[in-house]
């Protein structure tokens, strides 16, 4: 992204860029066919799930003002906004965490003002939203997201663990109340008895655990030695929302002997009962607001706007990391601009806004990544084969190849068609048949394993589409509608996938693969090596490696201590913008530049950006490591026994310098 501070220059580019794409952006989606419902189920639980958890939050931290039925609402309604008018159709909008603490914050200030009081509480709260509005209008005109450039992997990932953090603090304290009795409700009841709430959080434990250790295993059923391709695939697609069902459908199997109220499940009202729209109609109220509480909204509005300006960004960003190799342009201005939209447009009907939320947006950036591997490796197999067939030599059989492949890419009518990717396959097919004496002879899969192959040499790429996101924002929408079953969810449940959204988050993120190796053994860290690994690994000496990441570690848990911190705690993305002038200031003067180009490669650091064109970006991307599908979703390939000694970038054998001390 260009970095220019010029009035409107950021979003006309963003504009120019995307509309070049948006013809392609749905018809992408639409040739995927029913293979795209795989990642759309995937987000939309991940979506879902934790929205209606926000919504039961606010409905006990609200006194009922704002319910599930209002943070759905707002997510879809955002969703299907962005997914149709965004930039970047990547990025997941929702209702995050730090909108409910700011709307709690509000209403705790509101209820005890006799001038306000909980009646105009969300008419006050749409004055909040209009400023919040101007301020991000602002930001997006003034090319605020510039700024962007300068987040390093450093902040980005740091920002991401801290997120995976929330979550599972979040998932630790569901499972502790369901040993307490709940707020509002009475300790006579017989399910609040101490024997049986100590059922209740056993079973609660049995339940979250079983939805995050069955979800986690069933991600990675792709590689598993029992069962056909079809019926692996389908557990790796479908597996987590069925998890969801089944343990929900275990939660019913002791109901007969046990109390009604033994699981807790969710609670929310219905969505068609009198009175339930009432916030619907604000608008008429907002003027009733006295003058000094609208101009006092601008105090808000302010916090709100950091926080939507860092999150949206930051989201944004993570959705769109070097390592997917996207093709297309990003939209951080013009994305801003969208969203001071739509942050109006929530206020004047009484609904919390929704931004951009992690780790939701990478995680469908990751899961559209193996939809587009299992779109390529279908087709070229399939060519493979039937030239196979066809008893041609290994030379036609790759030209097929290379032909199949060009024709997946479907390139914009301004770029160029991409010969990126198989390039790595061609050279290390040749050159294995030129070694046993095949390479004029007809070829089988005795001497190119069509499956394996494949597999683990084609590169990380995206299915860069709207249609998934529009879809999985239909799906929460419709979860309005279907209140009365979600409330037969546990909420034990949640709470288990909440740990489990932690957890897939983790892979990938080289903060969190540093922290694991330190605590490896020295004796075993050559086991590194041997799988796919960063470059830092072999050439920045494990004791500069050891001391960056604990440097990271400790900011990490003073960012996380500053949640804690009543009111103030929203504010901690503020700490993630401090580590901006920390990184290009500070840490220059303790580590070498060497050593920071692999630790933390910083874009002001590289080779002038280009002007947007898919043949000087693959011409870099050739230059760059490129990581293969088993990274991205996290597990190894059968096959591959490691890269050994060899240079991820280069191929080359290198001297690793990972036992070294400095």
């Amino acid at each position: 992204m260009e970095e220019t501070f010029v009035p409107f220059r950021g979003i006309k580019n963003d504009l120019h860029g995307r509309l070049m794409c948006y013809k392609q952006d749905w018809t992408g989606g639409f040739k995927a066919g029913f293979r795209i419902l795989a990642p759309t189920t995937y987000i939309f639980f991940a979506s879902a799930i934790p929205v209606i958890s926000f919504g039961e939050q606010l409905e006990r931290d609200t006194d009922g003002v704002l319910t599930a039925v209002q943070t759905l609402a707002s997510t879809a309604l955002c969703g299907i906004i962005h997914s149709i008018a965004g930039g970047q159709p990547l990025l997941i909008l929702g209702v995050a965490e730090p909108t409910v603490i700011m709307y709690t914050f509000m209403f705790n200030f509101a209820k005890d003002r006799p001038d306000l009081g909980s009646k105009l509480f969300l008419a006050w709260t749409g004055w909040v939203c209009v400023w919040t509005a101007i301020l991000l209008f602002l930001l997006a005109i003034l090319g605020a997201c510039s700024i962007i450039n300068r987040f390093t992997r450093l902040a980005g990932e740091l920002f991401g663990l801290l997120i995976a953090m929330l979550f599972m603090q979040e998932a630790i304290k569901g499972l502790v109340n369901e040993f307490r009795i709940p707020e509002r409700k009475s300790p006579k009841l017989i399910e609040f008895q101490p024997s049986w709430r100590f059922a209740n959080g056993m079973f609660a434990l049995v339940l979250s655990f079983g939805l995050l250790l069955t979800a986690l295993r069933s991600r990675k059923a792709r590689s598993w030695r029992y069962g056909s391709g079809g019926l692996r695939g389908f557990i790796a697609d479908y597996g987590v929302p069925l998890m969801v069902l089944v343990w929900t459908a275990v939660s019913y199997i002791p109901s007969r002997s046990i109390p009604n109220g033994i699981p807790r499940r969710l609670f929310s009202p219905n969505p068609w009962s009198p009175g339930a729209y009432e916030n619907w109609t604000v608008i008429k109220d907002m003027l009733n607001v006295p003058v000094l509480y609208i101009i006092g909204a601008f105090i808000p509005a302010t916090m709100i706007a950091v926080l939507y300006y860092f999150d949206h960004s930051v989201a944004s960003q993570l959705a769109q990391q070097k390592e997917f190799n996207l093709r297309k342009p990003a939209s951080f201005h013009y994305d801003l601009l969208l969203l001071g939209f739509m942050v109006i447009l929530c206020g004047l009907i009484g609904i919390p806004p929704s931004n951009g939320v992690i780790p939701q947006s990478p995680m469908h950036t990751k899961c559209l990544a193996t939809l587009k591997h299992q779109l390529l490796h279908n087709r070229l197999v399939a060519t493979a084969r039937k030239c196979m067939r066809k008893n041609a030599s290994l030379g036609e059989v790759y030209g097929s190849m290379q032909e199949a492949y060009q024709q997946m890419q479907t390139p914009l009518t301004y770029q160029e068609p991409s010969a990126r990717g198989l390039k790595e396959l061609k050279n290390s097919t040749i050159q294995m048949a030129s070694s046993m004496g095949y390479i004029d002879a007809p070829v089988d899969e005795s001497v190119f394993d069509v499956e394996k192959e494949i597999d683990d040499l084609l590169p990380v790429e995206v299915k860069e589409q709207r249609l998934s996101n529009m879809l999985q924002a239909m799906m929460v929408g419709g979860c309005v509608a279907a209140m009365p079953f979600l409330k037969k969810i546990p909420t034990s449940v949640l709470w288990g996938y909440f740990a489990f959204m932690a957890s897939e988050s983790l892979p990938g993120n080289q903060f969190w693969e540093r922290i694991l190796l330190l605590f490896t053994a020295p004796s075993r860290r050559y086991k590194v090596l041997e799988e796919y690994h960063a470059t830092f690994v072999e050439t920045v000496p494990f004791k500069t490696i050891a001391i960056f990441t604990i440097f990271q570690t400790a900011y990490l848990l003073l960012c996380f201590g500053v949640t804690w911190v009543p009111i103030a705690g929203v504010l901690f993305p503020l700490m993630i913008m401090l580590l901006v002038p920390v990184r290009q200031y500070i840490l220059p003067k303790f580590f070498k530049a060497a050593h920071l180009q692999d630790l933390d490669a910083a874009d002001y650091e590289e080779a002038p950006a280009l002007s947007f064109n898919l043949a000087t970006r693959e011409a870099e991307m050739e230059k760059r490591y490129s990581p293969r599908i088993s990274e991205i979703r996290g597990d190894q390939s059968p096959r591959l026994g490691g890269r050994g000694p060899f240079s991820p970038r280069t191929g080359e054998p290198r001297q690793s310098n990972l036992g070294k001390s400095g």
